[in-house]
């Protein structure tokens, strides 16, 4: 694992509680410590000058939705996140989605839902309960978008906003 990747994910706490959505109280504690690691991870971005990203979530904390975004040439490319954690989450890592990049890229399932399941997926599996949304983002989505805007900008299917 790249070095400036691995301090940056250090700096996100672990997730303590082996919990999901169907576990009631524990499910309650587990939210809490999935909101302090998003908001470590968040601030930790934003002191180094690489914030992407905004992120909110229903009241159960069982649908999260926002915008991320990356920079290619000094130009900015925005998209809609919106993920669901599965039933058996933390066993399970959250498919992530950026919907109008659906059909864009081989690296997406339908729905435009990104794919991880090569490199993220046996980290994610490696490191249950600890592992949690902060995580999926930093090491799936951040990593993902790095790849592939640019090759979807070359591509010509991409195109920034105005």
């Amino acid at each position: 694992m790249d070095p400036a990747i691995k301090a940056s994910v250090s700096r996100i706490p672990l997730i303590k509680t082996k919990a999901g959505p169907r576990d009631g109280e524990q499910w309650t504690q587990r939210l809490k410590e999935e909101y302090a690691a998003l908001i470590a991870f968040v601030e930790n971005n934003i002191a180094s000058d690489r914030h992407w990203l905004t992120l909110e979530s229903n009241a159960a904390g069982t649908r999260w939705y926002g915008k991320c975004w990356h920079y290619h040439e000094q130009r900015k490319y925005e998209f809609d996140l919106e993920f669901d954690l599965p039933v058996t989450y933390p066993q399970s890592a959250p498919e992530l989605a950026l919907p109008q990049l659906d059909g864009k890229t081989d690296k997406m399932y339908r729905g435009g839902k990104i794919c991880l399941t090569t490199h993220f997926h046996p980290l994610w599996a490696r490191n249950v309960p600890h592992f949690g949304i902060a995580h999926a983002l930093a090491l799936g989505l951040g990593p993902w978008l790095s790849v592939e805007v640019p090759a979807m900008i070359a591509d010509g299917c991409l195109a920034p906003q105005e």
